[in-house]
């Protein structure tokens, strides 16, 4: 009878193990299964980081092509405004060297006839002499109209100081207001613009006692 109790005490020993050893199988088993999903877990992890990588690296190369061809470009145009700069320099200088040239040209044929002028023998006809310079002077007169520049044009007898300059004064009973008593020397305009006053003898209001 004794013997009887042992086997089955030894029996359950035996269950105690064998349930002992399937419940630290099935652990050892879960912690696997779940040792093995963070594993996968981390390697998702890791491929999601790589394609974001390289998803960055791809932008910083395009970033850095635009940045290069920005680069590129704006040297280009730095050149260009460059060189369109010295162009038009040269072209500012050449305008300030040259600008007169076809009026100084004209002004040449004025010359050229009081060359000829000049050429004429001492003691010729006065007359022909004479008329000669005058139509010189008509000539010059032309070249000026035909370059915009005209007379100072007076009002009747109004002094103006817009277009004309005092330069001798003399007191008289006969006025009131200043006038012009004769022109010492005439005035020009370039188109609308003053070039010289007309020098002018004007007649002032003579000063009571």
């Amino acid at each position: 009878m004794p013997k009887k109790i042992e086997d089955e005490s030894q029996i359950g020993k035996n269950n105690d193990q064998e349930i002992e050893i399937e419940y630290l199988t099935k652990k050892k088993s879960e912690i696997k299964k779940k040792k093995n999903k963070e594993a996968e877990s981390k390697v998702e992890n890791l491929k999601d980081q790589n394609k974001e990588i390289k998803k960055k690296d791809s932008e910083i190369k395009n970033l850095r092509e635009e940045v290069n061809k920005f680069k590129e470009d704006y040297l280009r145009n730095a050149a260009e405004n460059e060189n369109l700069r010295k162009r038009l320099e040269r072209e500012k200088k050449d305008f300030f060297l040259y600008a007169l040239s076809e009026v100084l040209k004209d002004f040449l044929v004025v010359l050229d006839n009081f060359e000829r002028a000049l050429e004429i023998e001492p003691g010729t006809d006065s007359e022909k002499f004479h008329e000669g310079i005058d139509m010189i002077y008509k000539q010059f007169q032309d070249t000026l109209k035909k370059h915009n520049v005209t007379p100072v044009e007076t009002d009747g007898k109004r002094f103006d100081p817009q277009v004309q300059q005092a330069f001798i004064t003399e007191e008289s009973e006969s006025v009131n207001e200043p006038e012009v008593a004769e022109v010492l020397q005439q005035g020009y305009k370039l188109n609308e613009r003053l070039l010289r006053p007309s020098l002018v003898k004007v007649l002032v209001k003579k000063k009571e006692k």
